[in-house]
């Protein structure tokens, strides 16, 4: 897969997407429809008319885990666990990326009095939104102007005018450190804001990854050869050559306007009103022929900001694990109804006494769960993480309230809607162990069937009546 546009070919030949050949109009109607069909399960959709636009507009595009599957490259049927699973295994060599000359984006190139973002069909999503919201399913590129280390992330995007993007650079984020080091320098920072690309790289984009790393260097890693990458139109940085839309411009040092509120993924807005931002001042934009517009609803779970961050917060916290050389792991699990980041579970053969006790306490201080994870459950491992009826049943057979270890102060995200407004930087954890001790002598004894009766029975099955 090599863009945004093998994607939707490769997902239409799957059953995995469905035109809308309707008019549709970006204030709601779109967000809503896709919003209807994503609650209800169904495919990508393409909206190709949509009101006062000639170019398309892509939603729900990873709302499921067999479309999930199709970016990562890997049968239809692969679990969750399974697209972790292979995650982790991929991106043990990293591949660095490749600088190519051209890029089919670079055949549309606004500068100046031509930049305006309303040119796009950017939607409104949500009726309390501070207005219409560029990036959803984005990922910003920024360069560390010290030790060139490159990073994309993906953060909201606010329209605030045609030639102004807010920002919201959560504190601790990559780009909001790469911000203050340009501050103290005094001088704006360089950004590029990418739409649609290889869509491998809006995952990479969300992922908590460690600081210093490329993200770039992990996509090539995941598919088996280099990214090709491009140089941006006024500053350089690297742009991948398979994107739809790159907008370029600089974040001033210091300056800040209004930005949200926004319907975030926690199934609230982020806010009461607006909040002071650092904003992109966007000098350049570059764009495909009929370029593809991509949206993600975000809001109540389950969306595909909630999928993608399932797979790659769960992947990146198991790979931390691995890193850590903490033996015994044999799943890991943050399921996407608490967006992959409040809620991790992890199955551990556990190999001494303690064992539970340090896979919880290492955990939360990964690079994924030192950010905003409040509950880590562990479990023995004849419990898989992903098997949420028998997690429920060893929190409820296994699980001793004396054994759970409560820490008051943690990293907390401003999105988090159980804390007050005004006091989110710090949240407290939970880590519940749901095992069995290893150090007991004398465990309790499980419940198992007799194996040659399961073969008798088995046998019988189709006597019985119980085929169907």
């Amino acid at each position: 897969m090599n863009d945004l546009r093998d994607f939707i070919a490769t997902c239409e030949t799957e059953g995995e997407l469905r035109r809308i050949e309707a008019e549709v109009d970006w204030d709601l109607e779109l967000s809503h429809i896709a919003k209807l069909n994503e609650e209800k399960g169904g495919p990508a959709l393409l909206f190709q008319n949509v009101k006062g636009y000639s170019s398309p507009v892509l939603t729900s595009a990873c709302t499921t885990t067999q479309r999930l599957a199709l970016i990562m490259g890997m049968a239809k049927s692969s679990s969750l666990v399974d697209l972790m699973r292979e995650w982790v295994k991929r991106t043990a060599n990293k591949i660095p990326p490749r600088w190519v000359e051209h890029a089919p984006f670079q055949e549309n190139v606004d500068r100046d009095d031509q930049v305006d973002l309303f040119k796009f069909p950017v939607p409104k999503v949500y009726p309390l939104d501070g207005g219409r919201f560029f990036g959803t399913a984005v990922f910003v590129i920024t360069k560390d102007p010290k030790t060139g280390w490159v990073n994309l992330g993906t953060y909201r995007l606010q329209v605030l005018d045609k030639k102004t993007l807010g920002t919201q650079f959560i504190k601790g984020k990559h780009a909001d450190i790469m911000h203050k080091v340009y501050a103290e320098m005094k001088k704006p920072m360089p950004v590029v804001a990418v739409v649609g690309a290889d869509p491998l790289m809006f995952l990479m984009g969300a992922a908590r990854l460690p600081a210093f790393e490329s993200e770039f260097d992990f996509a090539g890693a995941i598919r088996g050869r280099p990214i090709d990458i491009v140089k941006s139109d006024l500053y350089g940085l690297p742009v991948p050559a398979s994107a739809e839309i790159v907008v370029e411009g600089t974040v001033d040092p210091v300056a800040m306007r209004p930005e949200g509120p926004f319907g975030e993924y926690t199934g609230y807005y982020s806010g009461i009103g607006t909040t002071p931002r650092p904003f992109i001042n966007v000098e350049s934009i570059s764009y495909r022929k009929n370029p593809i517009f991509w949206l993600s609803t975000v809001g109540r779970a389950v969306t595909d900001t909630h999928m993608t961050m399932a797979l790659t917060y769960g992947a990146t916290l198991w790979q931390g694990l691995e890193a850590m050389r903490i033996p015994g792991i044999k799943s890991v699990y943050c399921p996407p109804e608490g967006a992959g980041r409040f809620l991790a579970i992890i199955s551990v053969k556990q190999m001494y006494p303690g064992h539970a006790a340090q896979v919880g306490t290492a955990a939360i201080s990964t690079e994924m769960g030192a950010y905003g994870l409040k509950t880590v459950i562990v479990v023995d491992d004849d419990v898989d993480a992903w098997d949420l009826p028998r997690v429920l049943w060893a929190l409820s057979f296994r699980f001793n309230p004396s054994r759970a270890e409560f820490i008051k102060r943690g990293r907390s995200t401003p999105l988090d809607p159980s804390l007050p407004i005004d006091a989110r930087d710090i949240t407290s954890r939970i880590i519940l162990d749901a095992t069995i001790p290893y150090e007991w002598k004398d465990k309790p004894v499980p419940i198992e069937l007799d194996k040659e009766m399961v073969k008798r029975v088995q046998g019988r099955w189709a006597e019985l009546g119980l085929d169907g």
